[in-house]
């Protein structure tokens, strides 16, 4: 099995890491939470120009905890879609250089393909076919994974990302940034069935409702209207952790009602949930106790591979690697791809 040291910079993390036969040999993170967290969110131009204040670093971080020299890395890899289309090119740019200098193998990773191999770090004999559940701040996805880079997308978001709801709500109740651990603290101590919140539903043209699809900008402005409310009625504190509750709930129970009817309605027995919001203690415990009752395995990676890295790059790249993918030193940054396009980072 290949060895490939890998390189994340889709957004706001500057990740290396070194993965040898779904085996994690170093996976180091330098987090730029804190630099963000005054404006409430990531600053595109902020986050590349401290990737490259930090690659090297990193770097050097990761080939020191692995114990390894570049003789025995088998292949360079880098995320290159989606994301930052500036803080990607950090990272393409620092890879295909390693690459050109320590003559090695160059692949581009799709981040979301990255996102699924974290659960093959957390089974490492996990096989296709299976569904994903990829749940993050820009992306709310049910995938049905075939083969190494043969992916089918059933079901997606027509709006918000489940991630982009919870910052989106953590901003309305004034909570700070990022918004999903923050909410997530507050829902332990709050009450869920305080307030009932709508579920978003697609609408198909025939009548009835999509299955699979996502929607979450109404249940965002149904919590605007909430607090607008809560507010006009009385003098009051505003019961944040009741209203964060019942707000993670009816998220959790959302997700979980579409991915349980997809994984039965496809035969599916296995389901790998990724993305930041996998970390969610509200959709873990639904999805689980959900789970059970149609005896469905679930995966949930540690919260460590949850949250952008550049271990579930390593992995998905090796696997590209033992296939005999290669990309191309032409290849660039690209700020949206779909799975359904990922062999096209390869040469044919």
């Amino acid at each position: 099995m290949a060895t490939v040291l890998a390189i994340e910079t889709s957004c706001d993390e500057t990740g290396v890491a070194i993965v040898k036969n779904r085996k994690v040999l170093s996976n180091v993170v330098a987090s730029q939470i804190a630099i963000h967290h005054p404006y409430g969110g990531v600053v595109p131009e902020v986050a590349s120009r401290h990737h490259l204040e930090m690659v090297n670093s990193v770097l050097d971080q990761a080939l020191d905890t692995a114990g390894l020299d570049w003789s025995a890395i088998d292949g360079v890899a880098a995320t290159c879609a989606p994301g930052l289309v500036g803080a990607l090119l950090t990272g393409i740019t620092a890879a295909k250089t390693l690459a050109l200098v320590q003559n090695k193998p160059f692949l581009g990773i799709h981040h979301l393909e990255g996102h699924i191999y974290a659960s093959y770090l957390t089974e490492t004999t996990l096989q296709p076919p299976f569904l994903c559940l990829l749940v993050s701040g820009g992306h709310t996805s049910l995938i049905h994974v075939k083969d190494c880079g043969v992916y089918h997308t059933l079901g997606h978001t027509v709006d918000d990302a489940a991630g982009e709801a919870f910052d989106k709500v953590a901003r309305l109740l004034n909570l700070g940034y990022p918004g999903g651990p923050i909410i997530d603290q507050l829902a332990s101590q709050g009450n869920p069935k305080a307030f009932t919140l709508p579920e978003g539903k697609i609408s198909l043209p025939n009548g009835g409702y999509h299955p699979y699809h996502s929607s979450f900008s109404g249940l965002k402005t149904a919590v605007l209207r909430l607090v607008q409310t809560l507010q006009k009625e009385n003098d009051n504190p505003l019961p944040v952790a009741d209203i964060a509750a019942s707000f993670q709930e009816t998220v959790a129970k959302s997700l979980t009602k579409r991915v349980i009817a997809c994984a039965v309605d496809f035969g599916l027995d296995t389901i790998a949930v990724g993305g930041g919001v996998a970390a969610n203690s509200g959709l873990r415990n639904y999805l689980q106790e959900a789970a059970k009752l149609h005896n469905l395995r679930v995966l949930f990676p540690p919260l460590k591979y949850c949250t952008d890295n550049a271990a579930m790059i390593a992995c998905a790249a090796s696997d590209h690697l033992n296939q005999g993918h290669l990309s191309p030193l032409t290849l660039g940054a690209q700020s949206r791809m779909s799975l359904e396009e990922v062999m096209q980072l390869y040469q044919q």
